[in-house]
């Protein structure tokens, strides 16, 4: 792969990671003691109405299953990113073939060619 496509992919994997982890930052916070994870903010009740604190709940449920997705897209980026310092960006992590080039420009953090994919 060459460095122009390279720096590019970077540029675009650091962008996504930024914007992952805003919006994680926006359900919750992030967990000192595990890195990668984020705590989901739990609702705050007053003993008013129960309807209201019920609804609260569910929105919280389905947070956490958002949060869960968006923290394992993270750790893809992470690992990609990672793989491009140790020089192992771009190559298939099962059958070990380079992962194309229009893969990557559509999913930076592709781990497998389109082939080990399916």
């Amino acid at each position: 792969m060459d460095k122009k496509l390279k720096e590019k992919l970077k540029k675009k994997l650091k962008e996504a990671k930024e914007k992952l982890e805003g919006r994680l930052d926006s359900l919750g916070k992030r967990n000192k003691k595990v890195k990668g994870d984020w705590i989901t903010s739990y609702p705050e009740f007053d003993g008013g109405n129960l309807e209201e604190e019920a609804d609260e709940v569910e929105e919280y449920g389905n947070l956490l299953s958002v949060g869960y997705t968006l923290e394992l897209e993270l750790k893809k980026i992470n690992n990609s990113l990672e793989k491009m310092k140790k020089g192992q960006y771009g190559i298939c992590e099962k059958c070990k073939k380079p992962i194309s080039q229009a893969r990557l420009k559509a999913y930076p953090q592709a781990a497998f060619c389109k082939k080990c994919q399916e």
